[in-house]
């Protein structure tokens, strides 16, 4: 078997490659074919937890992850071979087959290629030799001529994988031809004949007002426009790499509103797709996310844009955060760092006010270590030079939770599974609750001795992994995933969010309903 590749290729980052490339997966395996996403290398802090290559279990971005359950294949490290997970400015922690290499991230980003690209191609020939179709991402542009020469994500997989690539574009910010035909006109002859269509993503009104550019732009390029997209709210995937809209899916209007308009024929949200019962009426309404410069895995808060009746915003500065019912702090590549900048904007105060008020509070992973007591970093893991701000990664905690962390150099990446004990206050729901998820993070953290010798005990509610206050309104967890979790969703808020396939589904429906008849079965016929 040696698959045949799709390649998807974009103007710019944020034109759409990642959801097409997911909607193309589900499309070609509802056709009966085997089929695996690829992406040679992908910059971002939203990681899975998947199997490696020598039985153990290493990291993917978050976005070929979803592709692989769209595509309705085991996700695997050679989907993503190449990870860059940025810590800073001026690096990033550089993981090649789901495992940190030291020697890579300490290279310069262009003595890079040569040393990957061997295990790239090894990766990528290996998927074509077990499937039908792979569908592969590009990264950025593949006209970024200052990069061509060190190039391992664009023009040089297409041609190792001989890929008919499709080039699209966000035509929501104005210039779309021009950013289309400036793309084309870019690239080395021999590889524009490797784009065999355009797509115009996030298009708003009426389509038949676009001509007659589509036909110039063909006349000038040889290239047809094969598929015109319409702007999507709510899609339901999680967001794209490093991208938040906060704008709620199903939750933009309160709870009764909506239930009214579930009763209603005319409805735009059906009853089928969320479970309900009274508890929702205790539910949190407004949950407010502190997005610190380094967030990780923002995609895990996906499920809660798309609950009835919870509102999800980012909160930035304090005035942000009034009037909410849970404060969030996710994910952190770098603690030491975001938890600086989190006091810098005076959150911290905010933060400890809605906390001694009996706000809930929540902390996940490195949101857990910056609620403890202290974070002591001995061997450098979190510290930052003078490039970076000069940032110390021994600092004081927020001191809401009675714990101490301790960064190593190794690096926990792991799936897990558990279960909740006894949990009170505004987290009484968890208690009991089986949950699975995963866990990716270098620190250590444990109760502070000091403060258990005077009484001040956290209450672990699943070991090494989940902590409470005693007053019951403060949890860490290093497990992310939580609001994946069926279990923890109904246990919380007493409801379902629609799930990932009925969201893999309607995409595939789209592209299947715009793309010009033919265009999606060319890259894989005869």
């Amino acid at each position: 078997m040696s698959a045949r590749c799709i390649m998807v290729l974009g103007t710019s980052s944020g034109a759409g490659k990642s959801w097409l490339a997911t909607a193309l997966c589900r499309h070609y395996a509802r056709q009966g074919l085997k089929v695996a996403p690829f992406k040679a290398q992908n910059m971002s802090n939203n990681a899975r937890v998947v199997p490696d290559l020598a039985g153990g279990m290493g990291e993917i971005g978050a976005a070929q992850y979803f592709q692989a359950l769209a595509a309705r294949a085991a996700p695997e490290v050679r989907m993503n071979p190449l990870l860059l997970k940025p810590e800073a400015d001026t690096h990033s922690q550089v993981v090649l087959l789901g495992q940190v290499s030291a020697a890579l991230t300490a290279l310069p980003w262009r003595a890079r290629s040569a040393q990957v690209w061997p295990q790239i191609a090894a990766a990528l020939d290996a998927l074509r030799a077990d499937n039908d179709v792979v569908v592969i991402e590009g990264a950025g542009s593949p006209a970024e001529i200052n990069l061509m020469d060190s190039d391992i994500v664009n023009l040089r997989v297409a041609r190792h994988a001989d890929a008919r690539c499709l080039l699209v574009t966000d035509i929501d910010r104005g210039g779309a031809f021009a950013h289309l035909y400036g793309t084309w006109a870019l690239l080395p002859e021999p590889e524009r004949a490797r784009i065999r269509g355009f797509v115009l993503n996030k298009f708003r009104g009426d389509a038949a007002l676009l001509a007659p550019a589509p036909e110039q732009l063909e006349r000038l390029t040889g290239v047809p426009t094969v598929a015109v997209l319409p702007m999507r709210f709510g899609h339901g995937l999680p967001e794209e790499d490093g991208v938040f809209d906060d704008r709620p899916v199903a939750a933009a209007q309160p709870l009764p509103v909506l239930q009214a308009k579930m009763a209603s024929s005319e409805g735009v949200v059906s009853t089928s797709s969320y479970s309900k019962d009274s508890s929702l009426d205790r539910a949190p309404r407004r949950i407010a996310i502190v997005p610190y410069p380094r967030i990780s895995n923002l995609d895990e808060f996906q499920p809660l844009k798309n609950l009835p009746g919870v509102q999800l915003t980012w909160a930035r500065t304090p005035a942000q955060l009034a009037g909410a019912d849970w404060i969030v702090l996710p994910g952190s590549k770098a603690t030491a760092a975001d938890l600086a900048w989190l006091r810098a904007q005076r959150l911290d105060a905010a933060i400890a006010a809605h906390a001694g008020q009996g706000g809930a509070v929540l902390g996940i992973c490195g949101g857990l270590q910056m609620l403890g007591e202290a974070l002591i970093d001995q061997h450098g893991v979190e510290s930052q030079g003078e490039a970076d701000g000069n940032v110390d990664g021994n600092a004081p905690g927020l001191g809401l939770l009675p714990l101490v962390t301790s960064f190593a150099p190794h690096k926990t990446v792991r799936r897990t599974q558990a279960r909740f004990g006894p949990a009170t206050g505004a987290w009484a729901p968890l208690a009991g609750v089986p949950v699975a998820g995963y866990e990716i993070h270098s620190g250590h953290t444990a109760q502070h001795p000091a403060m258990a010798a005077k009484g001040d005990v956290a209450h672990e509610l699943i070991p090494h992994i989940a902590w409470q206050n005693t007053a019951g309104n403060v949890l860490g967890v290093y497990l992310h995933g939580l609001f994946e979790d069926a279990g923890v969703l109904q246990a919380l808020f007493g409801a379902q969010a629609p799930t990932l396939d009925a969201a893999f589904e309607r995409l595939a429906d789209e592209i299947e309903r715009a793309f010009a008849p033919g265009v999606l079965q060319a890259p894989i016929g005869p």
